[in-house]
Parts: structure tokens; sequence; C-alpha cells
């Protein structure tokens, strides 16, 4: 039976946000930020490994001691882009996976991903012959502006999305859409497009949002306030 693994790419320096440490690990209600979605993988028993992928110049992790049965396993692995930094862990794994075990890429920055969602996404993809991403259907006009930032067209949003994480693909068939796409995808959906393969779109949530701007971080803490109350 195939299994399922995360892969988190953890290896940017979240420039952004204006902080002097990778937003990743930037104090959210008390705990680094990463640490929601690493505890949310870890509460599911359906998920094998939990593999980060860190910057060699990553020191966060360091002094941690892993039990050798851990689920969670520590990769130096940071590339150039996201795209090449999942590859390489990609690599670095290829000897304990099996070629349709699935591999579940998810942002370190987007702490608001819950267990009913996961679950949901795991049982949508798990027999599906492409896989497929979370993602929400876009509510707002979209404008298209010009060099000036006036307004040059509006854009209709019927049938757009925008792409959240976990995306959930196939272990050779994530490994091979990134070897072979020319250039740095966007995102993992982007490369599995790039065969002409359509990825199923699993609706997801506000909570789970990318933590991108300062005022994204305060709205993520009155969010985990309030659960907490």
């Amino acid at each position: 039976m195939a299994r399922f693994h995360i892969v988190i790419p953890a290896a940017g320096i979240g420039n952004r946000m204006e902080t002097a440490i990778p937003k990743q690990y930037l104090p959210l209600s008390g705990k680094p930020m990463i640490s929601y979605s690493v505890q949310t993988f870890f509460a599911s028993p359906r998920i094998a490994s939990i593999n980060l992928a860190l910057s060699p110049e990553d020191y966060f992790w360091r002094n941690l001691e892993l039990d050798a049965n851990s689920r969670l396993q520590l990769h130096y692995t940071g590339g150039e882009t996201r795209a090449q930094t999942v590859l390489n862990t990609l690599l670095t794994l290829q000897p304990q996976m099996d070629e349709d075990d699935w591999i579940l890429v998810h942002d370190a920055a987007r702490p608001g991903l819950t267990l009913a969602l996961l679950n949901t996404l795991l049982d949508s993809l798990e027999h599906d012959a492409v896989g497929g991403l979370l993602a929400l259907p876009l509510a707002d006009t979209l404008k298209q502006s010009n060099t000036d930032s006036r307004v040059k067209s509006t854009i209709p949003r019927d049938g757009l999305w925008q792409a959240q994480t976990p995306q959930m693909f196939r272990y050779s068939l994530l490994k091979r859409a990134l070897e072979s796409f020319d250039g740095a995808p966007t995102d993992e959906a982007q490369a599995i497009e790039a065969l002409g393969l359509e990825p199923k779109l699993v609706v997801g949530s506000l909570r789970n949002m990318k933590i991108t701007y300062p005022q994204d971080m305060t709205l993520m803490e009155v969010l985990i306030q309030k659960e907490i109350a």
C-alpha cells in the first residue's frame, strides 16, 4: 500500500517579512511558526515521514537529537529555488521510497493547516490518477495593472483558484516532473501540468493562508488565540 510522506521546503529567508531570522522560525503565539504544521502532521497516523528541507546554513535544528525511528527527518538540501529544494530532497529520499508513494509538499509558512483539512486532502486524492492540491475559488475581482499602477483590465474570475498546500503527487511522477521542467515552476502542480496532466483541486480553507507579510502574522495570531480562548 502506498504511504504518505511530507516534504516541507524550509530553506527560504522570507525577505518580504523584513525580519532578521527566516519567517518560518518567527514566534507565533509562543511557538516557531513551522512547528504548527509539523505538529499537525505528527497528529496524523497516516503520515509515514515528515521531511524538513533546510538550508545548509540553517542552525535552528542542529542540536535536535532525533530517535532513529522518528517520523521527523532533517535534510540540508536547500537549493536556489523552492523546486530545486524539493527535488534535492526527493533524490535524498529515493532509497526509502516506493515509486507509488505519495509526496505532500507543504509551505513552511502555512501554520493554519488543520488535521481535518489534511484528511480531506488525503481522502480526496488517495486513489486519484494524478494527484492534486488544496486551493480556494477566487472571490475577489481581479485587476491587471499597467506600469503606472493603473487598471489595465479586469480579469474574469470564473474558474480561477488560489493555490494552497499541501500539494500531493506520487513520488516518481513528481520527481520526473521537477527534473524535466524547463526553468523553475512556481509550485509542484505547475511542474505536473507541464507533463500534460491535470491536478485535482480540493477546496482548502482561509485558515490555511500563507504568511507573507507582517499583517498576515497578526491575523494568524488572532485566529490561534480565538481557538485557545
